[in-house]
């Protein structure tokens, strides 16, 4: 890992002579680079936020992009973090006792074109843990999110470079989001104090978690229901993939922030899994090649819908508010991506009813009491029935044969 970080420090931050080496950095190095444990989890607000924040203005710099801030390439927003898990965080103007201030990195490529493309994927992460950690060590550990989401960055830069001197009827507008993992902070903020015309912007695009393409190609696309053009672009544009459409464009990534001001959302994620929110999402556990044909795909989307009008947006249901209260849980990463009967299980957490009961990955729950489970929200309504401390049997399919579990909530 240490190699790659050197190989693009010197590369970016210290070679000014030849730009073409510069602009040729690749998906992998600058993975690796925000990845490294040296960013330390690049939390918001941090100084190695800031440091990844820099590497990035750099980046748009030597390929050639505008700056597009409030301050060169960086938009800073101050704010309170919310003390109610269910409040929200509060801007402000001026720094105060007990605020942090986040960064977003914005680059245009000007086409001189009336409408404008946002591509976006956020570049912050959980520093050495906190909250949102799915970590049960004892010790606190670099969370270095290469998947999630240095894999975004990664896409969206590649996009950028292949969008110079092409498809010349839209801007590009590139948004590096921080504040992500504390509730899409800096695509908020941004969609409330932005530096264009948003009423001018065609569509936004958005990329979270797209490191990890399996072997089946399964790709989830989110706001397809958000324009009438999308599925049929999809359609026409996909040769390589097995995609998981899904309407709404209210998701738990900055997609949503565009969405709720009335801009049509694609949203692009190649699911969760076991390193999720854990130290052990590091960068060479990555599908670089997987990268690179999703930057391809959404390259060939864009490209097909250069030389349309400016999309037409269409509200979507929003699908998390059926999502049932529940107070117990499996303690298992379901695979979001599955699309046959039944809840797939990606990951087991340690020391959790699942794994207690002898659950594994790769499981197929299909009943819980007397409850069938056939997809992801049957799976949740049936967790809204039972109480901690209670028993039940779940049923699981482990290679093709049922198999009966006790579990203890």
């Amino acid at each position: 890992m240490k190699g790659f970080y050197l190989v693009v420090a010197v590369l970016v931050f210290f070679s000014c002579k030849n730009d073409v080496s510069i602009q040729e950095v690749s998906m992998k190095e600058d993975v690796f680079f925000l990845a490294d444990d040296a960013r330390e989890g690049r939390e918001t607000g941090s100084e190695k936020e800031r440091q990844s924040a820099n590497y990035l203005a750099k980046r748009f710099k030597n390929l050639g992009l505008k700056p597009k801030g409030v301050n060169g390439y960086l938009q800073p927003f101050i704010f309170k973090p919310k003390t109610n898990p269910h409040g929200e965080a509060t801007y402000l103007v001026n720094k105060e006792d007990s605020t942090i201030t986040g960064l977003n990195v914005i680059a245009l490529i000007d086409n001189k074109a009336a409408n404008t493309i946002i591509i976006g994927a956020h570049y912050d992460h959980l520093g050495f843990g906190g909250e949102g950690s799915l970590f049960r060590g004892e010790e606190p550990e670099i969370h270095n999110g290469a998947d999630d989401n240095a894999s975004g960055v990664a896409v969206m830069l590649n996009l950028a470079n292949r969008l110079k001197d092409k498809n010349p009827n839209n801007n590009y507008l590139f948004i590096a989001f921080s504040g992500e993992e504390m509730g899409l902070l800096g695509s908020n903020y941004f969609v409330k104090n932005p530096t264009i015309d948003t009423k001018k912007v065609n569509y936004m695009i958005n990329m979270d978690m797209v490191g990890r393409l399996k072997e089946d190609k399964t790709l989830a696309v989110y706001g397809v229901g958000t324009s009438p053009k999308f599925k049929q672009t999809l359609f026409a544009n996909n040769t390589d993939f097995k995609l998981i459409e899904k309407e709404s464009g209210v998701g738990p990534s900055d997609h949503t922030s565009f969405y709720l001001a009335d801009i049509p959302v694609l949203h692009f994620f190649t699911g969760q899994h076991e390193d999720y929110h854990k130290p052990s999402d590091d960068a060479e556990k990555l599908n670089y090649e997987g990268m690179e044909a999703i930057s391809t795909f959404i390259m060939s989307i864009i490209t097909d819908l250069d030389n349309d009008q400016q999309l037409v947006f269409k509200k979507t249901k929003n699908e998390s508010e059926q999502t049932p209260d529940f107070k117990v849980t499996l303690g298992v990463v379901p695979d979001y991506l599955f699309d046959q009967k039944g809840m797939r299980i990606d990951g087991v957490s340690e020391d959790r009813p699942a794994q207690k009961a002898g659950m594994m990955k790769g499981d197929v729950v299909v009943q819980v009491g007397i409850y069938k489970i056939t997809d992801m929200m049957s799976y949740m309504k049936s967790l809204s029935k039972f109480e901690k401390g209670q028993t039940t049997t779940v049923t699981v399919q482990r290679n093709g044969a049922p198999l009966e579990l006790e579990v203890i909530w």
